[in-house]
């Protein structure tokens, strides 16, 4: 038996994470943008590796390629190596996001058990929590249950989740491939399916429940040689690696296959490296999200 949501955790009046995500997709297309402040990339746009150039770094970002991003992904730890000054960056970046109605997954990678799991949950997905994004990462291997906290919380406030299943790090391998047709990978997948074929979850045919998957884009046929029939997941996928790290439309095709509609292609470097001139930036964007499409 679940447990219940916390009474200061009840459901919200705000549109599901899917029907936002839906909604972001009809308009922008599906392109993710990650904001990944480098020290090399901070320099080579002419800014510290500072507080103050990481916000003016990140705020520039949300400027030129929001309006074009059906979502903008910081990368939490680069933050993270400013201290508090960092984290006080970063909830002034999701807080003007979403004035201005951009979407945010914060890249964090959490997870744990029990009351740290809770804590976890409440600093990224609560309603008032000054790091509130629309979705956050996570890690799940303390066990997909272990995640409890921030897959009821981020159902009950409209936001998301998405849970690493096939990374395209080799070392990923040692774990996520062992199984083989049984893989622990593959596992995750299915934990996530039925949390957005749950009545309390998506609901609804055709809607995207608030439980994604990430998959590296550049996998190759892992996927389907573990037997992920992600196409089933009737949740968002976040797959990063388009751009520097090589992936195109012919390895999303090639990763994804009939899952492709759900699929959000997540470019970095290559699209940062345009800057900083706005202009340069949102047209790297485009060109990324139009070639993808």
């Amino acid at each position: 038996m679940r447990p219940e949501v916390p009474a200061a955790a009840s459901r919200t009046s705000r549109a599901s994470f899917g029907e936002r995500l839906a909604a972001a997709r009809s308009g922008k297309g599906s392109l993710c943008v990650g904001i990944d402040p480098h020290p090399a990339l901070l320099a080579a746009w002419g800014l510290p590796d500072s507080p103050e150039g990481l916000e003016r770094f990140s705020l520039a970002v949300l400027d030129a390629v929001g309006p074009v991003s059906v979502a903008l992904k910081p990368q939490v730890a680069l933050y993270e190596r400013h201290g508090s000054r960092g984290f006080a960056v970063l909830e002034t970046l999701l807080v003007r996001a979403a004035e201005a109605g951009v979407l945010t997954i914060a890249d964090a990678k959490r997870g744990d058990i029990g009351s740290t799991m809770q804590a976890y949950a409440e600093a990224w997905l609560r309603e008032g929590s000054p790091l509130a994004a629309d979705a956050v990462t996570l890690n799940p291997y303390l066990g997909f249950e272990s995640l409890r906290p921030a897959l009821d919380l981020a159902r009950s406030t409209g936001r998301g989740v998405f849970v690493l299943a096939l990374t395209s790090n080799p070392e990923g391998r040692s774990v996520q491939h062992v199984g083989g047709d049984a893989s622990v990978a593959r596992s995750i997948a299915l934990a996530a399916a039925g949390e957005n074929a749950d009545p309390d979850g998506a609901g609804r045919p055709g809607q995207l429940g608030h439980v994604g998957l990430v998959v590296g884009a550049t996998v190759g046929d892992a996927a389907e040689r573990l037997g992920l029939d992600l196409s089933r997941l009737n949740g968002p996928i976040l797959a990063p690696g388009v751009g520097a790290q090589g992936a195109g439309t012919r390895e999303l095709r090639a990763a994804f296959g009939g899952a492709l509609p759900l699929v959000l292609p997540t470019s970095s470097r290559a699209i940062l490296a345009a800057g900083p001139d706005g202009t340069r930036l949102r047209t790297a964007a485009e060109r990324t999200r139009d070639e993808l499409a």
